[in-house]
């Protein structure tokens, strides 16, 4: 067996990605009490939320009454997803209470104009323009390729146009770029492939995270794949939230329980208490109302020790 990272990051992304794709507004005492609960479980990065258009995504219209009152540990990397530069000029409102911002594009056009109306190019344009104002501000950037294993309206979206993006993310002012498997074509064999090429061809210039969703069901193999190829930092759910809302049929991250119990039991340390975690995970099934993707939550934690 290949040899694995003896431990990585994991950045929870439900807050924000999670949360977005729910029909039904959450109420902001809840959120409060979720992300607070998150902070606690030794996860060491949050997305916790994003500064778009109130009616474009209504869910997220308490961005800034969010971070005001949440009551997040030192040494939890608190970040927040902005699309454009008023969305920058938003957070910066509220500086004081996050640390890091993160943008995206899409690897392939017909995605990037059905999810911001937008070429990827003039997307691009736009992050060559926000990322540096970002850094300028003492904030840690990170940019995310949407759709980098394959498009729904395109197919296969070519390695080469990928690390590409990424080289021009970088070389913009991103610290950390993340690849993700959008809506969840992904397969193990690709993943292994490409995160082997991006480690020797960007690895010494920014962190590469990994980012699957659940769609098809490969998302903790394509995980474990990631993993084998030297990957170290990945962004998951809990309950296995998310989606994306371009096509129909795509459904949440991989849940970030069901990751980290599977990370254990293969000894890579992720910093997090699964106990306390599962805990934010039912309270989360709770608010909702509804049954949750999650694998562990249903089964439990496996309840043995090797000797």
């Amino acid at each position: 067996m290949t040899a694995l990272p003896a431990a990585v990051r994991i950045r929870e992304v439900g807050p924000r990605d999670g949360f977005q794709n729910e029909p039904e507004t959450i109420a902001t005492d809840d959120k409060v009490r979720l992300v607070d609960a998150l902070a606690r479980t030794g996860l060491g990065r949050l997305e916790l939320t994003s500064f778009v258009r109130a009616d474009l995504v209504p869910q997220l219209a308490d961005a800034r009454e969010l971070l005001e009152r949440i009551d997040i540990p030192g040494g939890v990397e608190r970040s927040v997803l902005i699309a454009n530069a008023r969305g920058l000029d938003a957070a910066l409102e509220v500086r004081e209470r996050f640390d890091g911002v993160g943008v995206f594009l899409s690897a392939s056009e017909s995605h990037n104009a059905k999810n911001v109306n937008r070429t990827v190019a003039t997307s691009l344009d736009e992050l060559r323009r926000v990322l540096p104002r970002a850094a300028a501000a003492g904030l840690r950037c990170t940019a995310i390729i949407a759709t980098s294993f394959g498009c729904p309206y395109e197919g296969e979206v070519p390695e080469d146009r990928v690390l590409e993006l990424a080289r021009c993310l970088a070389g913009a002012g991103a610290t950390e770029v993340g690849f993700g498997d959008t809506t969840g074509m992904a397969n193990p064999v690709q993943v292994g492939r490409f995160f082997t090429r991006a480690a020797q061809e960007l690895g010494g210039e920014v962190e590469l995270t990994a980012h699957f969703h659940n769609t098809r069901g490969q998302g903790l193999a394509n995980a474990l794949a990631a993993l084998q190829a030297g990957c170290e930092s990945f962004e998951s759910s809990f309950g296995e939230l998310g989606g994306c809302p371009v096509p129909a049929g795509a459904t949440g991250n991989i849940a970030t329980e069901d990751l980290v119990c599977m990370l254990h039991e293969m000894d890579v340390e992720t910093g997090v208490e699964l106990a306390r975690l599962l805990d934010a995970t039912r309270d989360l099934a709770r608010v909702l109302g509804r049954p949750l993707g999650s694998r562990t939550l249903a089964a439990g934690p496996i309840d043995w020790h090797r000797g």
